[in-house]
């Protein structure tokens, strides 16, 4: 059975964010509220949970997950950045976009793309995700929390631990989330493209 943790949205309880992380870092999935919808994840470096993940959703291992980061500093360690781009994100984090930019040789090569070598980074609006990813010391790897068959994503955490608390070891409760994912921006195309619209509103 899943633990549950009930986190102030706007200021996390220290005591419960480090014992997320702990979840986190021992191998443990968790349900987590971000600036969009509720999300999915586990640590990095993790196969065993990220197969978890995978299973969970039904995903293809060519379906791309995203790196949920604390700031820009972040992502230019994970991805190749150019001045260009690195406007573009600057302008327009943190918030409920996610980037699809070349990644740096940090990046296990299980998470790309076969081809382009290419993975998605996310910096949220969000406090509770901002002190997970600050407790954690690292990103975290996500997905949003869309149950297979389903279109929209869970939006309550009862809701989530009712229908999954057999396949997560935690959902932290931040509140009710929307629907709306985050809108998926490419930037290694030239202009940017959006490959999802969601509740980012992008302007190139």
């Amino acid at each position: 059975m899943s633990q549950y943790f009930e986190i102030h949205p706007s200021h996390p309880q220290a005591r419960l964010i480090r014992q997320a992380v702990e979840i986190v870092q021992g191998g443990g999935v968790i349900a987590y509220p971000t600036d969009s919808s509720y999300a999915f994840g586990c640590h990095l470096g993790d196969k065993v949970a990220l197969d978890r993940i995978r299973a969970l959703r039904q995903l293809s291992r060519r379906h791309l997950l995203t790196l949920m980061c604390r700031d820009l500093s972040v992502i230019a360690t994970y991805a190749r950045v150019d001045n260009s781009q690195y406007r573009a994100l600057r302008h327009a984090t943190p918030g409920p976009f996610t980037f699809v930019l070349q990644a740096s040789r940090e990046v296990p090569k299980r998470l790309l793309q076969d081809r382009r070598k290419t993975l998605g980074l996310r910096i949220p609006d969000n406090p509770i995700v901002q002190a997970l990813l600050a407790e954690l010391g690292e990103p975290m790897l996500s997905t949003s929390a869309v149950l297979p068959g389903e279109t929209l994503p869970l939006t309550d955490a009862y809701e989530i631990r009712a229908q999954l608390e057999k396949q997560l070891d935690l959902v932290i409760d931040g509140g009710a989330c929307g629907v709306m994912p985050s809108t998926v921006v490419d930037l290694t195309l030239a202009p940017p493209g959006v490959l999802r619209e969601g509740l980012g509103v992008w302007s190139a």
